[in-house]
């Protein structure tokens, strides 16, 4: 069996990399070689050139995961010809002509929304008072704020960047379903998940599920990539 042994992750908007700290441990405990994208959420096609560059160094097939916005850069980047499969944390999975953008605007205008803040300068923040209680609801309070002090500005531009070549249509995918997310609301989740045929996990925290409850992620990507040494050895 030939099972796939590297992880990339790529981190979503208002946040960057380090937050997959305890995904990484866990992973790299268990002997697979992790790399952790550092985007600059400026641009999609920015993004897509530098989770390429990541991409570029792996030495074998690797398992592309992204969170939230990280969808979406998976979803363009992952026709990479080393990426094996793709694995979604809530995130977003556009189609070809979609982005980020449009996917929010078939999302359902009742309820709870998202406490993101007018764009300032092209780019967008999330109110700090109500941050933890919308995107990080089960992450330690201390870290929650942190987090909150910590954004990264997402730019508008990001949000806009349309797929051009989605990579779910032609490689296997796997989709972690949160269900009490406050930023991608759980039946827009389930929708996209069961659009691009994924193999699905549903677990109950927040949309810092990475942060949180790095075990369950974790969970998800060895699954993904002892199913794809199985087909590989079947092959």
């Amino acid at each position: 069996m030939t099972e796939v042994r590297n992880v990339v992750l790529v981190h979503g908007g208002f946040v960057d990399g380090s937050g997959w700290q305890g995904v990484y441990d866990l992973l790299t405990a268990d002997g697979y070689s992790v790399s952790v994208v550092q985007n600059q959420t400026l641009s999609l096609e920015s993004d897509v050139e530098t989770t390429h560059n990541a991409l570029d160094l792996v030495d074998g097939p690797a398992i592309l995961v992204g969170h939230s916005y990280g969808g979406a850069v998976i979803t363009e980047a992952g026709q990479h010809e080393r990426v094996a499969g793709l694995v979604y944390v809530t995130a977003f999975a556009p189609d070809r002509g979609e982005s980020v953008s449009t996917l929010l605007a078939g999302f359902p205008t009742d309820g709870l929304q998202p406490p993101i803040l007018p764009p300032r300068d092209g780019f967008l923040f999330l109110d700090r008072q109500k941050f933890a209680e919308s995107f990080a609801a089960d992450a330690p309070a201390r870290e929650a704020a942190f987090m909150a002090d910590s954004q990264v500005p997402w730019g508008v531009e990001a949000l806009n960047g349309e797929i051009s070549d989605p990579a779910w249509r032609n490689k296997p995918s796997w989709y972690l379903i949160v269900s009490e997310d406050r930023m991608i609301p759980p039946p827009a989740q389930r929708t996209m998940a069961e659009r691009i045929g994924a193999t699905t996990n549903e677990v109950r925290g927040s949309h810092a599920i990475y942060v949180s409850q790095p075990g369950a992620v974790a969970k998800l990507i060895t699954q993904a990539a002892q199913s794809l040494g199985s087909a590989v050895a079947v092959a």
